[in-house]
């Protein structure tokens, strides 16, 4: 199996290799994607920081073709990544198309910004004095992106960053490094410089610390774990580097008695469980008034029996599976944890099985939940959702 390895200084390297695993089918290795090291991530950042004067100072109609040439691409691909998106994450292939879909429109926009680079000139409280403000890149920029948008979060990082003259050090979540590897190639064949853009797959504690503890990182990007972006905030200070954080949320859906059922029930079974509950705008908490409550559970209840969990790329699949073990696991604890809480378990919360070996997880409903339990405050990266009645 071909070894897809990391971009340093314009040069594919990296031997250490680890297999990314579909968790639709775990017995299908989508790839080989190489580990980076410490020492990698030094290298790539002192690429960057090499490569930033000449970037910083190119063209604009340089980087608006290396933008649309990567958009019109991404594009012109988009069944095939998103195929590798869905077998990758877990997505169903429409998700995973779409998603693939706004990451050629992200590029395609950020590549008509760079025509329309802009300052202000204002009057100044000096008489016959003008003020000039004009925007700089930053500088070398640290991009970590997460597991569960593959392809768009890591297009809405690098297409700003790249139009605006910044150079990159770019490490994408271990679990989902194919997307972010086809954009990477993709650019790099569209005709960047060598060391605009370098990427360096592997774990957070190892290359993402390395990118932290770096002074020549001017700015970072962090989307993931509220523990670790607390990290990434604390070492950016350190440095005085700018830092950009998004992290977990726990989102409320409010029900009110006079709510149109049917497109309630829709709107918050999309919400909190499609992309199978693993996006941090999923809304799994469910706040509904008196009057519609149990009407409202009712349906919830049969429009989730209606839902069809299996693998991502199988036609007619409404959620696919957790992302991997260790998800599943934490999704199945919060589901005892609500419990023991003294929720109701109404729908669903079962581990399934399914023709191929997979994570698969029934989507849970829980009722009977109050604002304090941890089911209602803490971030569940899973198909579990809870309604808590309110007057």
């Amino acid at each position: 199996m071909t070894l897809h390895q990391n971009l340093i200084a314009g040069e594919w390297v990296g031997g250490d290799g680890v297999a990314n695993i579909n968790p639709s089918n775990t017995d299908d290795v989508v790839g080989e994607y190489a580990r980076a090291s410490a020492e990698d991530a030094k290298a790539a950042t002192a690429a960057a920081k090499a490569a930033f004067p000449a970037w910083s100072r190119s063209g604009i109609l340089e980087r608006h073709a290396i933008l649309k040439k990567t958009a019109d691409e991404i594009l012109a691909r988009k069944d095939e990544l998103g195929r590798l998106l869905s077998r990758e994450e877990g997505k169903t292939l429409a998700e995973g198309i779409g998603e693939t879909v706004r990451a050629g429109q992200i590029f395609e926009f950020f590549a008509g910004e760079t025509l329309r680079l802009a300052g202000e000139v204002v009057p100044s409280v000096r008489p016959g004095i003008g003020v000039e403000i004009t925007r700089e890149p930053a500088g070398v920029v640290g991009i970590i992106t997460p597991w569960n948008f593959p392809i768009a979060i890591p297009a809405w990082k690098l297409a700003p960053a790249l139009c605006y003259g910044n150079t990159i050090v770019f490490k994408p979540a271990e679990l989902v490094p194919g997307c972010s590897w086809a954009i990477v190639d993709i650019l790099h064949r569209a005709g960047l410089p060598k060391g605009v853009l370098n990427l360096v797959m592997g774990k957070g504690s190892v290359v993402g610390q390395a990118m932290l503890d770096s002074p020549d990182v001017q700015a970072i990007t962090f989307t993931g774990s509220t523990a670790t972006g607390k990290r990434v905030a604390v070492a950016s200070v350190e440095h005085n580097r700018k830092y950009q954080l998004e992290m977990g949320g726990k989102n409320p859906f409010v029900v009110l008695d006079d709510a149109d059922l049917s497109v309630a029930v829709e709107a918050a079974v999309n919400s909190a469980f499609f992309s199978t509950g693993q996006r941090c705008t999923a809304s799994s908490r469910i706040i509904v008034t008196e009057g519609i409550h149990d009407r409202f559970v009712a349906a919830m209840g049969e429009r989730i029996k209606g839902l069809v969990v299996d693998d991502a790329l199988k036609p007619g699949t409404h959620i696919g599976p957790v992302v991997d073990q260790s998800q599943l696991n934490q999704d199945t604890d919060y589901i005892a944890i609500g419990k023991q809480e003294g929720a109701k378990l109404a729908f669903g919360g079962e581990v399934i099985s399914r023709d191929t070996p997979g994570f698969y997880l029934q989507p849970a409903l829980f009722t009977e939940a109050t604002n304090e339990m941890r089911i209602s405050r803490e971030e569940i990266f899973g198909p579990v959702a809870a309604v808590i009645r309110v007057k």
